[in-house]
């Protein structure tokens, strides 16, 4: 507000025409401060910092308050241009009008009456609010009537992950609280999620997500195994996982990443596209089994106890054989005596795939793709980032980190990002969802890390991008970069398909930046290719479930933490712990070890202490009193 307003001569000329601006600096008059406090909670219902009232020029009785103001008015909020004009000329037309309404403000807040909404609320209003509450409800409907209440999923077969439907309706589920279609909302999530997890399409030997299910049970797989897939679904197991807390929701986020960075991970450092279906020209050959086969591996006892677990017959699930799948488990029946707990029969179970799994390693594999790609990259690095910051595991943000300096080494030569690499061979002009997904990466890691490095990165990407991408004369963002060669026509994505679309991840991406660094041109960049996509949203907008989320967090009021201190410092892991373990969709967490205000020059105002961690919390804009510790941080985000 400081940069928007306060320096703005625009904004200056305003004041100076109908008002004596005054500027108090709180810590030096915390008296003044704290009075003025009470009547914004009074006239608002909520408080905080930057504080903005307007007195009477005698008394000094506010007759209107509120917190920040942007310079113009933005979805909702006003301006401080309008604001000014306004109030300047109700009070040149009115003054009795205003003394009264200061009048009454002053008794209510003076006799402890309950907090009054202000009349003087400035009647321009954007549509963006009910357009965009709109279509996330037409959204959540549509889904809600395609979806299997048995099976989970979206449609019929073949069935398709689609986990940016599941991140979706996680923050639907979150922004409509107690709200009975909202927990619908969550129960499509668990259910998909369970049953996918339980199903033939997830590699129950070996681990990791196949591209999609042939049925509608999520039984016999397509057995390609895509990068891109298990990312997503990582990051929709790990979101769940903060929201419902089911530890199933770990364990398959867990599995997912031992696969990638056991099978899918160059030794440079970069993650392989993917792997095939077919190996000696048949398809799931690799993954295939007979309760024979199983028997001999594991011998009659537990071979009869796996075979029962995980659906092995003589007849067999796909083509005389069978896919090991979770479906149809009976837990109970499995200790049809009671002597072993679940967790025991888990155990054994547990036991006998890791030698399954070491007989499998001798069977002729999928042919590997090992061409390594920049955007999938991008996802896969946004999924292990976020592995660390919820799971707290050290070796999934090592693993994104280097896959990081992998693409900075092998593909961002002359400060444009490449497309491809494959045996020391970098490749092709990077696309839009090159830079799009790598950002989102690198957003993730920064969060995860607090290492400078990262977010500096992402913010370099995003000019590059606007410059390389950015449609002038429409808006939103084409595949391809103006230095790029020239076809027939120019393309522009926005359906989020198998992988979200470049536009959708890069209208999120804006917004977090925005909030990040304060940078009032990115968060304007976002509203602007958000509206022009308008239309194409408004005809089927569960076709486009990555862009709304760009919507559900734009209409979010914005919330803040910035941690001041050592990384190093054990209070300061406690306090990211904390603020990870549930799902804040929409919290923005910086780091400040002393050299970020260089890049984000407003956080010079959140001093360090060289003996202690200290938590800030700005909610929409406005300051809560920092806090040195995880439970009062806690109790701060409640």
């Amino acid at each position: 507000m400081e940069r928007e307003s306060f320096e703005d001569q625009e904004v200056a000329q305003l004041i100076n025409r109908y008002f004596v601006p005054i500027k108090v600096d709180r810590e030096e008059r915390p008296d003044v401060d704290h009075i003025y406090m009470e009547f914004c909670q009074a006239l608002t219902g909520s408080g905080g910092w930057p504080l903005t009232l307007f007195l009477t020029p005698d008394e000094r009785k506010p007759f209107y308050a509120g917190t920040y103001f942007p310079k113009e008015s933005r979805y909702g909020r006003p301006g401080i241009l309008g604001l000014l004009s306004q109030l300047g000329e109700l009070w040149a037309k009115d003054q009795p009008k205003i003394r009264g309404s200061a009048e009454a403000i002053y008794k209510a807040v003076t006799s402890r009456e309950e907090p009054l909404a202000s009349s003087l609320t400035p009647a321009q209003q954007d549509d963006f609010i009910p357009w965009a509450k709109e279509i996330l409800d037409t959204a959540f409907q549509t889904l809600q009537k395609s979806f299997d209440r048995q099976y989970g999923g979206f449609g019929r077969a073949p069935k398709f992950p689609t986990p940016h439907h599941l991140t979706f309706l996680l923050r639907y589920a979150h922004d409509h609280g107690d709200d009975p279609e909202a927990q619908q909302a969550a129960l499509m999530v668990r259910t998909t999620l369970e049953r996918m997890g339980q199903g033939g399409i997830f590699d129950h030997v070996g681990f990791g997500f196949a591209r999609y299910s042939t049925d509608r049970h999520w039984l016999v797989p397509h057995f390609e195994k895509m990068l891109y897939d298990n990312g997503l679904l990582a990051i929709a197991y790990l979101e769940n996982y903060q929201a419902q807390h089911d530890p199933h929701d770990e364990q398959k986020a867990r599995e997912i990443f031992a696969y990638v960075l056991r099978d899918m991970t160059a030794a440079e450092g970069g993650f392989y596209s993917a792997e095939d279906a077919d190996s000696e020209g048949v398809e799931g050959k690799f993954y295939v089994w007979t309760p024979r086969e199983i028997h001999g591996i594991l011998g009659n006892e537990e071979g009869r106890l796996y075979c029962q677990a995980y659906g092995i017959t003589l007849g067999g699930n796909f083509e005389g054989k069978n896919i090991p799948n979770l479906l149809d488990t009976d837990w109970k029946a499995l200790d049809s005596e009671g002597q072993h707990s679940l967790e025991v029969l888990k155990g054994r179970l547990e036991e006998s795939r890791k030698k399954l799994f070491a007989v499998r390693k001798e069977r002729i594999p999928p042919h590997k793709d090992d061409k390594i790609l920049t955007s999938w990259n991008g996802l896969m690095i946004a999924a292990l980032a976020k592995g660390a910051q919820i799971l707290g595991e050290p070796a999934y943000g090592e693993a994104a980190e280097q896959a990081v300096c992998f693409i900075r080494k092998n593909l961002y030569a002359d400060q444009r990002l490449l497309a491809r690499y494959r045996n020391g061979d970098s490749a092709h002009l990077g696309y839009l969802d090159d830079y799009a997904f790598l950002i989102w990466g690198l957003i993730e890691l920064y969060q995860a890390s607090g290492k400078k490095e990262y977010l500096e990165f992402a913010l370099k990407l995003q000019r590059e991008q606007d410059e390389l991408f950015w449609d002038g004369a429409k808006s939103g963002y084409f595949l391809t970069g103006r230095d790029a060669e020239e076809l027939l026509i120019r393309p522009k994505e926005i359906y989020d398909g198998a992988t979200p679309s470049g536009n959708s991840i890069s209208a999120l991406n804006l917004i977090r930046l925005a909030r990040f660094t304060g940078d009032g041109d990115l968060e304007e960049r976002a509203y602007e290719q958000i509206n022009a996509f308008k239309a194409t949203l408004s005809t089927y907008p569960s076709g486009y479930s990555a862009f709304l989320q760009a919507i559900q967090f734009a209409l979010q009021e914005s919330r803040e933490i910035i941690l001041a201190g050592s990384l190093q410092h054990p209070e300061l892991g406690n306090m990211k712990t904390m603020i990870f373990k549930e799902f804040r969709p929409y919290t923005t967490l910086l780091y400040e070890e002393g050299t970020l205000s260089e890049l984000i020059p407003w956080l010079k105002d959140y001093p360090l202490d060289s003996e202690k961690v200290t938590a800030y919390l700005c909610q929409n804009y406005a300051c809560h009193k920092p806090v040195h510790n995880a439970e009062k941080l806690s109790a701060l985000l409640t």
